[in-house]
């Protein structure tokens, strides 16, 4: 191998770093895995012409030498470029665990390339998937409908979201999430922008809409809360890093009598 690799270590779902109690956070380096690998090493790609591979670890790191941080929290402590790797060995090694069999002969399945395997009974080919869901900013009078999800584990508020599901489109879904979950319509339905988000295997798809008609009435089996904020008394939000921060703050800039078109 190289002698210059950048290791992304995954234990127990967390992404291990260099660095002790009192050091900072660093990808550890060198030509050899600095603690054993349990599976496959998953190669990530080049960052400045330096090999970068990613594998999971049984081991508990020591704490005298070793940090780990959920990928969320990770976020800031390495350069985005460099969380991207991290996002993508963790989908990897995941999905690596979760295809060791053929689900339709049973039989292990071999490596074909760095995202493929096959079985060598059937020749079914296997490839990562990811679930689409979809992100929806409904604006209203110079406000934006913002709810608390029973599934955050914080205290903070965000757009609205849901997974696809089989023969919609991701219209056809912003459609049907906004209305199960508020009753209300929306229209004017314009494409934001997307998100790795592997917790685990998804891909976020945001959308900006315009409230239509209805009256604002929450699924309480999905959301806590919600209602319409203003920019002047927003309540918490999602993390700066998330693509619904980024369409909130997106929205926060935006002149409301030019109209709010997404880039």
């Amino acid at each position: 191998m190289p002698p210059d690799i950048l290791w992304f270590i995954f234990h127990n779902a967390s992404l291990v770093l260099k660095g002790g109690p009192h050091g900072s956070p660093a990808l550890p380096r060198g030509a050899k895995p600095p603690v054993p690998p349990a599976g496959s090493l998953h190669q990530l790609g080049l960052y400045r012409r330096r090999p970068c591979v990613a594998y999971a670890t049984p081991y508990t790191p020591d704490p005298h030498e070793w940090r780990s941080f959920e990928l969320r929290a990770a976020y800031g402590l390495i350069a985005p470029d460099l969380h991207s790797f991290a996002n993508k060995g963790f989908e990897l090694i995941h999905w690596d665990r979760q295809s060791q069999y053929c689900s339709v002969c049973g039989v292990p399945t071999q490596a074909s390339t760095a995202i493929s395997k096959s079985c060598p009974v059937c020749g079914r080919e296997i490839f990562p998937t990811l679930t689409p869901a979809v992100l929806v900013l409904v604006r209203k009078e110079g406000s934006i409908l913002l709810a608390r999800a029973r599934t955050f584990r914080e205290p903070f508020y965000s757009i609205l979201a849901g997974y696809l599901e089989p023969g919609e489109s991701l219209e056809e879904c912003a459609h049907r999430e906004v209305f199960e979950e508020t009753g209300i319509t929306i229209s004017n339905i314009t494409y934001f922008g997307s998100q790795s988000w592997p917790f685990p295997s998804s891909l976020m798809v945001g959308f900006i809409a315009d409230y239509e008609s209805g009256e604002l009435k929450l699924q309480e089996k999905e959301l806590v809360s919600g209602a319409y904020y203003t920019r002047d008394n927003l309540p918490p939000l999602p993390m700066s890093f998330s693509l619904s921060r980024r369409m909130i703050d997106w929205w926060r800039t935006q002149d409301d009598k030019r109209g709010e078109t997404a880039p």
